[in-house]
């Protein structure tokens, strides 16, 4: 077996999907080759009749999503962190450990990302291949962004750059880390072979969607990006967001999160060297869309 083979899983539910959450449960329970440790967060919930070994977390109010799986990562006990989404599910029982042997091929990767796929065989959402060109999944590899809904993370990488920006609260979390990741040194992996189901929806599902996306992408940029990068990225993703949206009520909601995020405080700043915006850039992904 691979040296990483301890892993610290993470599933963070509301409790609205209860027949969802106990097959994500059974088939992570179900998984062969680590040795896992499994932590449901009760989100604003308090978990009751879980399956035997999956220990809980009881959060008496909502704290979203990134600070929610921080709780859970502090609470969890292993040297890969797997970060898991309620209504995915694990289709056979060697997904973890081959996981795990891309961290044992290098020392420097601190994500590996599966392929997510629909389990009724929708098309799969754009947002969750870590690649420009997404056709039969995208290419394995390097990458420089990563789908949140399901992800593994070496801990002491996920440590040594803060964990996930706990008061995003939903939205670009996974962006923020990842640009803090690569600033520090870490390879980011996508491995589509290792497949995932989880159903194809939609962000702009949540009633927060608008206001979450425009303040946290001011806030990505206020927290990581030099000058004059931050301004270009928030003045490009304004106009992509006029030119898309044409319902006017959405288009106040956005501009009023796009306020939030100009007025309130984005956390620390630590922005990016110019070597990552270069790295950032040479993947097709330069730091201004």
């Amino acid at each position: 077996m691979p040296p990483l083979t301890k892993v610290a899983a993470v599933v963070l539910s509301m409790g609205t999907r209860p027949d969802e959450l106990r097959k994500a449960l059974e088939t992570l329970m179900a998984q062969e080759g680590v040795e896992l440790d499994v932590v449901l967060v009760g989100n604003g919930w308090r978990p009751e009749g879980v399956l035997e070994g999956v220990r809980t977390v009881h959060l008496e109010e909502n704290v979203g999503i990134p600070e929610g799986r921080n709780i859970g990562a502090r609470e969890a006990r292993g040297d890969i962190l797997f970060f898991y989404d309620d209504d995915a599910f694990l289709p056979s029982t060697d997904v973890l450990v081959r996981l795990a042997e891309e961290f044992a091929g290098d020392d420097r990767v601190a994500v590996v990302q599966p392929r997510g796929a629909d389990p009724t065989g929708l098309p799969t959402p754009r947002r969750w291949v870590p690649r420009l060109q997404t056709g039969g999944g995208g290419a394995g590899g390097d990458v420089v962004v990563f789908w949140e809904g399901v992800c593994a993370i070496r801990r002491s990488a996920f440590e040594e750059v803060g964990g996930w920006p706990g008061h995003f609260w939903y939205g670009h979390e996974g962006v923020d880390l990842a640009y803090r990741l690569l600033d520090s040194g870490w390879r980011l992996r996508y491995k589509p072979d290792v497949v995932v189901n989880h159903p194809a929806t939609q962000p702009t599902r949540h009633a927060v969607y608008y206001r979450m996306n425009a303040r946290n992408r001011v806030w990505v940029a206020r927290r990581n990006l030099p000058h004059p990068v931050a301004e270009l990225y928030v003045a490009v993703w304004s106009a992509i967001t006029v030119a898309r949206v044409r319902d006017r009520e959405k288009l106040a909601v956005w501009f009023r999160g796009l306020r939030e995020g100009l007025r309130e405080d984005a956390g620390d700043r630590r922005p990016m060297t110019w070597g990552t915006v270069a790295r950032l850039s040479r993947a097709g992904r330069p730091p201004i869309v």
